[in-house]
């Protein structure tokens, strides 16, 4: 189950990965017309290119439902191939057809319930996405009676998919309002706490990324699955001056500041041996922090290694958000909160005193820098550089030459294949952001220690079969290399 969650963060994954364009377009369109939402005719070529760009990465934010429905339909998928998307699609339109508000009006007899008016969300189309997959990993290999040949294979997957999807919206018909009802509740629970609500939010953000269940906490706060929206409505315009922004802002001081310091503090209780080759991990992966937000390959620098470090840097993720909402200040993101979605979201119109996050951010280092230096040297904490030495692990020295040398994909996708047994070993094989996810059949034969020396930032066993290699934001290349030696 919990490898089956991962994967599935993984698929949620890619439909996100279209959000920083939508940011980029609609940031740039605030820019050059500030005033766009406040209707009206646009006049001045700079105003009507501004309100373009709004409406262009609109048409992404506006559509993340059907999008889920593809990306998680192929992320799920046993192979890439276009049929799932299909599936995944159908499932979709399935689904909000029998489940419309119009359509459950005629059913009923009378109004609709309200949860149906809400059926078009993130939530529905991460369930049409595994529907279509589930069909195509169970029925593209099915084979007909001769006179049903044309429609054996992947054929028949869209045509099942649509046949499961009518019992799904059965379900989905008594069970949904239900469902809503409870996030709703949930939502507001935490949103009536206000600040305090947005720190509990951040710090269950955090605590949940070991397990990939964040996605799920995300997608009650961030889209339109029990009303808050909170990043949708900031970039639409639409939400509530001084509060929408309230649960991404936090996220801000802490990717930028706080865990770039938190590197800081492990390098410079590195073992003095390993400083170079600690040195090489954690500043990428600070920097990566800083720019864009993703801070994979420093939260799992040291997750596994110090759990209870990674508790105290969610409880200050909770606080620094908590924080930041107090204050008052208000930003938003399209991907992540990254110095790229600060610029962006900066001229939006529901922004509130953005670019406080920069001096606030700087105490937040601070602080992170301190809590880290004086945690893993009155713990003796295994962070990086400080790990045990044992004779499998390769001197750090000539770790780092290795490293240095090894700048081309193909050369560590093979090290890497090695370290992992072979390719007989390999049962599938496939990436999210920073990690190469793999089954193997014989977990035995897996020498993390080659796998570290030849460059990898470290190695994640989530269960007995199942192996992750995180590589850093370049693991794409590096699994396509991987996914040829196979």
């Amino acid at each position: 189950m919990m490898q089956y969650l991962q994967r599935l963060g993984k698929s949620i994954m890619l439909p996100v990965a279209c959000l920083p364009v939508a940011g980029i377009l609609m940031g740039l369109g605030y820019l050059l017309a500030p005033t766009t939402m406040q209707g009206g005719d646009a006049s001045g070529g700079m105003v009507i290119l501004g309100t373009f760009l709004v409406k262009a990465g609109a048409a992404i934010i506006d559509n993340m439902s059907v999008l889920f429905a593809i990306g998680v339909s192929i992320g799920m998928a046993k192979d890439r191939d276009g049929t799932p998307a299909l599936a995944g699609i159908v499932a979709w339109f399935v689904i909000q057809t029998l489940l419309s508000p119009g359509f459950i009006s005629v059913l009923v007899g009378g109004d609709a319930d309200p949860a149906f008016n809400k059926i078009n969300n993130q939530f529905i189309g991460i369930v049409s996405g595994i529907v279509g997959a589930t069909c195509y990993n169970r029925f593209a290999e099915t084979k007909l009676p001769d006179f049903l040949a044309f429609f054996s294979g992947k054929r028949s997957v869209a045509i099942i998919t649509a046949v499961i999807s009518i019992i799904l919206s059965a379900i989905l018909f008594v069970i949904w309002p239900v469902i809503y009802n409870g996030l709703v509740t949930l939502g507001e629970s935490i949103v009536s706490l206000g600040a305090v609500g947005a720190g509990l939010y951040a710090f269950l953000n955090r605590l949940l990324i070991p397990i990939g269940m964040h996605h799920a906490l995300n997608a009650v706060f961030w889209f339109d699955v029990a009303g808050i929206s909170d990043l949708t409505k900031f970039w639409a315009g639409t939400g509530t001056f001084g509060e929408t922004g309230m649960y991404m802002t936090g996220f801000f001081p802490v990717m930028m500041f706080g865990l770039p310091a938190a590197a800081l503090a492990m390098y410079h209780t590195a073992k003095p041996g390993r400083k170079k080759v600690t040195l090489g991990l954690l500043a990428s992966a600070a920097f990566c922090s800083f720019f864009t937000g993703v801070t994979e390959p420093l939260e799992f620098a040291f997750m596994f290694l110090a759990p209870g470090l990674y508790l105290i840097y969610a409880i200050m993720t909770g606080i620094t958000a908590m924080i930041t909402v107090m204050l008052p200040i208000r930003a938003g993101f399209a991907f992540s909160a990254g110095f790229l979605d600060l610029f962006f979201s900066s001229t939006t119109p529901l922004a509130q005193n953005p670019w406080f996050i920069i001096p606030v951010g700087i105490v937040v280092g601070i602080v992170f820098y301190i809590v880290f230096r004086v945690a893993i040297i009155k713990l003796d904490l295994k962070t990086p550089g400080r790990e045990d030495d044992t004779v499998d692990n390769a001197p750090a020295e000539e770790a780092a030459k290795e490293t240095s040398k090894d700048d081309s994909f193909k050369e560590l996708a093979t090290k890497v294949l090695v370290g992992l047994g072979g390719k007989e070993n390999i049962l599938s094989c496939d990436n999210c952001i920073t990690r190469i996810r793999l089954e193997v059949q014989d977990a035995s034969k897996v020498d993390e220690a080659a796998i570290t020396k030849a460059g990898a930032r470290g190695v994640l066993r989530p269960s007995k079969n199942s192996v992750q290699v995180i590589i850093g934001p370049q693991v794409q290349f590096v699994t396509d290399e991987l996914k040829k030696l196979l």
